[in-house]
This record gives C-alpha cells, structure tokens and sequence, in this order.
C-alpha cells in the first residue's frame, strides 16, 4: 500500500515528480483532459498534450468510446509510443483525466499514471 493508504497508490505521481520529469519527452508524456473544453487554450504545463475526452476519445456515430484504429491514431498524434509513461491531469479535481486514464488502460496500454491534485494543484503550489 501506498503512503496514502491506496492500494495501487503507484498510479499516483505528485506535482514535484512530474516538475521534475518534465524535459524527459522521449519517455513521458503529459496529457491533459478537462471538462472545459477550452481551458488548455488559456495555459498548460510545458510539453503537455491535450486530448479532449469528447472529440478525441468518443465515437460520436456509435456513442461510445472510440475504437482501436482511432485510438492508435491519437496515440501517434501525440507522441505516445507502446513504452511511453502517460501522465495524465486536469480540472475537476481529475474527473476526465481519468476517463482517458480509463480509456489507455482499455485499450492495454501498461505505463498509466495520473498527477496527484490536478491542474488545481499544480497552480495553487504557483508552478508555471
């Protein structure tokens, strides 16, 4: 169990971890997903990656999440390779940014983490 009593408290990362990691592009990518839609637009933290969790992970004609083909489409629009650690945050205390957390894990992809706190925290500790 983690410090915080979780059992796959691993899936965690904290602000520092992440403002520690944030030039390491080649093995990690930042993924941010919100609620407001626009809210990237108006600042993110350096070298993320925005994936909009109704554009890009839904399938508007079938109603439900997007299907594989799709989904090895975003991948390499952003980056994100098989080994690629994929960190992901937003508002909300988190809310869509686990979605997409979600969505990788359906889709098998192992290296999954989500930023303790959020793009509130983030801001809130006064990081750019």
């Amino acid at each position: 169990m983690s410090d915080k009593g979780y059992v796959h408290g691993d899936v965690l990362v904290t602000t520092q971890w992440v403002a520690d990691n944030l030039q390491d592009t080649d093995n990690i990518r930042l993924v941010e997903s919100n609620e407001d839609v626009l809210l990237y637009s108006t600042g993110h933290i350096e070298n993320g990656v925005h994936i909009d969790w109704v554009a890009d992970l839904n399938d508007a004609v079938r109603r439900d999440y997007l299907n594989e083909e799709a989904f090895a489409a975003l991948l390499s629009r952003n980056g994100i390779g098989n080994d690629t650690t994929v960190v992901f945050y937003g508002d909300k205390n988190n809310w869509w940014a686990t979605y997409a957390f979600w969505v990788f894990k359906l889709f098998g992809h192992a290296n999954c983490q989500v930023m303790d706190g959020g793009r509130k925290k983030w801001i809130d500790e006064g990081r750019p």
